[in-house]
C-alpha cells in the first residue's frame, strides 16, 4: 500500500461544488434555449449561478496558487502529462470566461443581473446590441467548449481510477479521511 499524495480539502471542496453547478448550468443553458414556458425562470436560475461559477473558480485558483497540486504519476506519457496540463489552462479559463462573457452580453443588451431578491450586479459593459449580437453566439460556443473539455476530463478521471489506478482519481476524492491504494 502506498500513501496518494491529494488536494487540499478546499480545493476538492471546491473541485465537486463547481462541477455539481456547472453540470446543472450546462442543464439550464440547454433548457433555456429549448423552452418558452421555463424561460424566465432558467434565466433567474442561471445568471446568479454563473456569478456563484466565476467566484469560486476565482477562490480556486487563489487556492492552486497557494497549495500545489499532486504530482502526476511519474510514468505518464509527456504528451498527457500535457494534455492534462492543457486542459486545466482551458477548464479555468473557460469557468472565468463564460461567466464574464455572459455578464458583458446581459450588459450589452441592457439586461440587469439579479442575483437574489434586490441584489443586482452593475454592467460590465455599456448598452450595446451590436455587441449584445457578437457576444451570444460566443457565450454559446463556449459553453459547448466547456462541455467537450468536461468530457474529455471525466475521460481521462475514469482512465486513472478504471485503468492505471494510480491514485489520480483518488487524489480528488471527496472522502474526509486519508485514503490508501493497494
Amino acid at each position: 500500500m502506498r500513501d496518494i499524495a491529494r488536494f487540499n480539502l478546499p480545493a476538492r471542496l471546491l473541485h465537486w461544488t463547481i462541477a455539481a453547478m456547472v453540470l446543472a448550468m450546462l442543464f439550464i443553458g440547454v433548457a433555456m434555449v429549448t423552452s418558452v414556458a421555463h424561460y424566465h425562470t432558467l434565466v433567474a436560475l442561471h445568471r446568479p449561478l454563473g456569478i456563484g461559477i466565476l467566484v469560486l473558480a476565482v477562490l480556486r485558483l487563489i487556492n492552486r496558487w497557494r497549495h500545489q497540486p499532486p504530482e502526476l504519476p511519474s510514468d505518464l506519457p509527456s504528451w498527457q502529462r500535457q494534455a492534462a496540463h492543457t486542459s486545466h489552462i482551458l477548464l479555468y479559463g473557460l469557468m472565468l470566461a463564460l461567466p464574464l462573457v455572459g455578464w458583458a452580453m446581459l450588459s450589452a443588451a441592457g439586461y440587469p443581473i439579479g442575483l437574489a431578491g434586490s441584489v443586482v450586479l452593475p454592467p460590465i459593459l455599456p448598452r450595446d446590441p451590436g455587441v449584445y449580437a457578437w457576444l451570444r453566439p460566443l457565450h454559446t460556443v463556449l459553453a459547448y467548449t466547456l462541455f467537450g473539455i468536461i468530457l474529455a476530463h471525466l475521460g481521462a478521471a475514469l482512465m486513472h481510477g478504471l485503468i492505471r489506478r494510480d491514485g489520480v482519481l483518488s487524489s480528488m476524492a471527496l472522502r474526509l479521511t486519508a485514503s490508501k491504494t493497494p
